[in-house]
């Protein structure tokens, strides 16, 4: 018989509805479990996607659990996609005081209900909240994982496309550190096909402007946020990405925010490496082989997790 595959979402607004329907036109899963605060936004996402269904490539039932969070225990995958988005405006970190209060609505419910799925966060700040939630649930950290730098290694491509006119699916780029105005574009492992930056300045005959190529990687949501409030499709599609790894155990090497332990001096949070993504969770934490340079911007990124993490209890 074919595994039914339910994935719960908590938090219904721009980011949880596009995760949702990301799924559905992927044909990914056959139900998901919708839970808000706000029961009429809650019933209303529900029955858009119900709507929708017919455009859909297979049908998925939509269930409306609203603040029932003992519903979702029995679920895959858990997204969690609670926040407080307009309080980041101006504020990379302005979320911290108001989205750590949320995880512990719900966090102890579920688990204590039995659920013995993945939870994937997309909250932030992205790597706090992934802490937070691994703190709260007690559980084995690969079964928490946090969307961290999925989405800014897909904004780093989008620049190195723009400026070299290859397709982004031809480059491998990876940011790592903190989901946010840390983090750290890992130069020494980018690739054009089999090509490093050098190699590629040299044959075609142009110069990469590091710097800027990083920053537009770190600042890219502002210029979405700025025509549109919040960011949608980037961070919904790298969300399914994630979830299909589970569902599909593809073993997906992806760069998510993880439990640190031990790598470049740093331990006992989450941030961003590569990880191995399959039906466990993160089933292995890839450990790139840093310059100094990288490795000292890698500690002072964690270091920024580290004092968010101080200003905020669970």
């Amino acid at each position: 018989m074919a595994t039914h595959r339910t994935i719960g979402i908590i938090g219904c607004s721009h980011v949880g509805a596009h995760v949702a329907n990301a799924l559905l036109a992927q044909g990914l899963v056959d139900e998901i479990r919708l839970s808000d605060t706000n029961e009429k936004l809650c019933r209303a996402q529900a029955n858009d996607l119900l709507d929708a269904m017919s455009f859909y490539p297979r049908p998925a039932r939509i269930v409306e659990c609203d603040v029932d969070y003992e519903e979702l225990a029995t679920c895959d995958v858990i997204v969690n996609a609670a926040g407080h988005v307009d309080a980041s405006r101006t504020d990379r970190d302005g979320e911290l005081v108001l989205t750590v209060e949320e995880p512990k609505k719900f966090v102890r419910r579920i688990e204590g209900a039995g659920f013995t799925g993945i939870w994937v966060s997309v909250s932030n700040p992205n790597d706090v909240i992934a802490t937070e939630i691994r703190d709260l649930a007690g559980c084995e950290p690969r079964r928490v994982i946090g969307s961290g730098t999925t989405l800014d290694s897909a904004r780093f491509k989008h620049a190195l496309a723009g400026a070299t006119g290859l397709d982004q699916a031809s480059i491998n780029a990876w940011m790592l550190g903190e989901h946010g105005f840390s983090e750290f574009a890992l130069w020494s492992h980018v690739t054009f096909g089999c090509l490093t930056p050098e190699e590629l300045e040299a044959q075609a005959g142009i110069s990469l402007d590091r710097d800027a190529l990083e920053m537009q990687a770190v600042r890219g949501g502002y210029t979405t946020m700025a025509g549109k409030a919040c960011t949608e499709y980037s961070i919904a599609n790298g969300t399914a990405a994630i979830i299909a790894a589970i569902l599909g155990d593809t073993k997906l090497v992806t760069p998510v925010s993880t439990l640190v332990e031990g790598v470049y001096g740093v331990s006992g949070h989450y941030a961003s490496l590569p990880c191995v993504i399959g039906a466990r969770g993160v089933e292995k934490v890839i450990v790139p082989t840093m310059t100094p340079h990288e490795q000292e911007r890698w500690q002072a990124s964690c270091k920024h997790i580290e004092e968010n993490i101080a200003k905020v209890s669970w």
